[in-house]
């Protein structure tokens, strides 16, 4: 029996390198249609491709469809880590409250993204989840 533990999150397989990865992180609509995905990393990648254009989700969504739903820091940790110039779109992805998770130069790139999608962010710096929350179907 496995240890229930190590599962994609904790496991060493998870921080290797795989050549699959920067292919996806390029070309992420090409990878919409993989039937099985098997790290963590490469999970968030496929989840994260698939957000729409003018919706977001949170960090603890993807970590519930990846099937890790306690993991929602790691799966910033993933999108924190992306090589500069990737074409995911990281920037969909928000913190439960709505907001932007990041600071300085990094939250104006995010929001200036998200704005130019045509969503809404409000003075206090929110996003209306109700309005702007992506509603997955199963992938």
């Amino acid at each position: 029996m496995t240890n229930k533990k190590e599962d994609a999150v904790t496991s060493p397989r998870t921080e290797r390198s795989n050549p699959d990865d920067a292919e996806m992180l390029n070309n992420p609509a090409e990878h919409n249609h993989l039937p099985i995905v098997d790290s963590f990393r490469q999970r968030v990648f496929h989840v994260v491709a698939a957000i729409p254009f003018g919706q977001v989700t949170t960090y603890g969504d993807i970590a519930r469809l990846i099937g890790s739903p306690r993991a929602a820091r790691q799966v910033g940790g993933v999108l924190k880590r992306l090589p500069e110039g990737s074409t995911l779109p990281w920037y969909r992805v928000i913190n439960r409250h709505g907001e932007i998770s990041l600071v300085g130069e990094d939250y104006l790139r995010q929001k200036n993204a998200l704005l130019a999608e045509g969503i809404e962010i409000s003075p206090a710096g929110r996003i209306d989840l109700q309005q702007y929350r992506w509603r997955y179907s199963e992938l």
